[in-house]
């Protein structure tokens, strides 16, 4: 079954689509709305790219070189720069769904129209994702609360034709992987490349994969004791509702509900009718 196109907003992907764009292959595209905000937020950015008015990421350093001024025709190499210096992480790869959801959240981010990227480059790292190019992302190197710096710079460089991605189970060079998917690599503008990288997506994919598994797995054991219940003839009294609200826990009476509405009809619990 082909799996329905979900579209990002910045708003309103939830855990489902996620892990249908992680495990599923879901395919991905922008909103008209989105992809207004975006372009408008990139006008913004040519500004000062063009202007003589020091603005941080764009015409200046980074970090502790906020206050060096960049000379106009460096802008772009400042942006490559950025990625492979900050491509640095080690240990073993990420999983491709992990990265998958990664790249989704990430795409999900720049839709929200504040981090000046080009609407052309944001397609490309969609592109990315429907086509199936995983970068390829080793599993340490985040800096935490200041970002998934290094996990996003490896991602961004099979954006821009370096780096490795996976093609079946081997690893191979960037552009190598683009070009067996038809695609070509992205020339960064000023502020691209710190809008690729500055971000917790990796850490955020992790978790919400972690999360939509956890509920996965509570879902199956109330239908594995309900099934249990029912093999057994045993009875529904227990999960009365009245016994849970004396105990006061919100998750209990919940778990209590959800047997309730599994057993309910059941033929072989009508023993216990009388």
């Amino acid at each position: 079954t082909v799996t329905a196109m979900i579209l990002l907003d910045g708003r309103s992907l939830t855990l489902d689509g996620l892990g249908a764009i992680a495990y599923e292959r879901a395919p991905v595209s922008l909103t008209s709305e989105a992809r207004a905000r975006v372009t408008a937020a990139r006008g913004v950015v040519d500004t000062f790219a063009r202007g003589d008015q020091p603005a941080y990421g764009i015409n200046t350093g980074f970090g502790s070189f906020a206050e060096v001024r960049i000379p106009a025709e460096s802008l772009a190499e400042l942006q490559v720069n950025l990625v492979r210096s900050h491509a640095a992480g080690v240990g073993d790869p990420l999983p491709i769904p992990v990265v998958r959801a990664t790249m989704a959240l990430r795409a999900n981010v720049l839709a929200k129209g504040f981090s000046g990227i080009r609407l052309e480059t944001l397609d490309a790292l969609i592109d990315l994702l429907n086509h199936g190019v995983h970068p390829v992302v080793p599993s340490r190197g985040s800096v935490g609360a200041s970002g998934d710096l290094a996990p996003l710079a490896h991602l961004a460089l099979v954006l821009i034709g370096e780096g490795e991605a996976w093609h079946e189970d081997r690893r191979i060079p960037g552009a190598g992987a683009l070009a067996l998917a038809g695609l070509a690599p992205v020339t960064l503008a000023p502020k691209e490349g710190l809008a690729l990288i500055n971000g917790t997506q990796p850490s955020t994919a992790l978790l919400g994969l972690a999360l939509q598994a956890a509920l996965r797995l509570v879902r199956a054991a109330d239908i594995t004791a309900a099934m249990s219940i029912d093999g057994l003839q045993g009875s529904t009294r227990p999960f009365d509702p009245r016994i849970h609200a004396a105990r006061g826990l919100a998750g209990q009476a919940e778990s209590a509900e959800n047997l309730r509405n599994l057993l309910e009809g059941s033929a072989i619990n009508a023993a216990h009718a009388n």
